[in-house]
């Protein structure tokens, strides 16, 4: 039986190779599981670039260029930092389209404004710019990694249809 992680895995890889278009992603919180889900199939190397985790602030402002002023302002797990992070992934890469997820999967670090579960995600094309999308998973970590992979996929399955269309 196919999985649904299988089934957005394959369209997606569908769309880059019809479109001869590339991907790059950028982690925080997923720790290299959205990249791991995308190299899953052989010949994902045709469409797939590159994959960064950026767990850290620092190496979210090193390897992406996220400017400290906006992790100061609107702390790393925020749609504004999802939007650096995307935007930096393409800017470092060879791609075409960019998804990045930074979020709080726990079972610590959460807030009363931020909970256990907050994943801000970005998807962006170079000619297009970005749009970002902030949500609440529930479930443990590795559910909320899960999760939040799977958004970070379906988004970008959604974005490679209307530009088909």
């Amino acid at each position: 039986m196919t999985s649904p992680i299988e089934i957005l895995v394959s369209q997606l890889a569908e769309r880059f190779i019809k479109t001869s278009m590339k991907l790059v992603v950028a982690e925080s919180c997923t720790g290299g599981g959205l990249g791991e889900n995308l190299t899953r199939f052989p010949g994902s190397s045709s469409w797939f670039d590159s994959g960064f985790i950026a767990y850290s602030n620092q190496s979210k402002q090193d390897l992406l260029s996220v400017s400290s002023k906006t992790i100061d302002e609107f702390g790393a797990v925020s749609e504004e930092v999802a939007l650096e992070m995307a935007r930096g992934a393409l800017e470092k890469s060879t791609a075409d389209y960019s998804v990045s997820i930074t979020g709080i999967a726990g079972p610590d670090g959460g807030t009363d404004d931020k909970p256990v579960g907050t994943v801000c995600i970005a998807w962006y094309e170079k000619s297009m710019g970005g749009n970002t999308t902030r949500i609440n998973f529930s479930g443990d970590r590795i559910r909320i990694r899960d999760q939040a992979c799977m958004l970070a996929m379906q988004g970008l399955l959604d974005i490679l249809q209307k530009a088909s269309d």
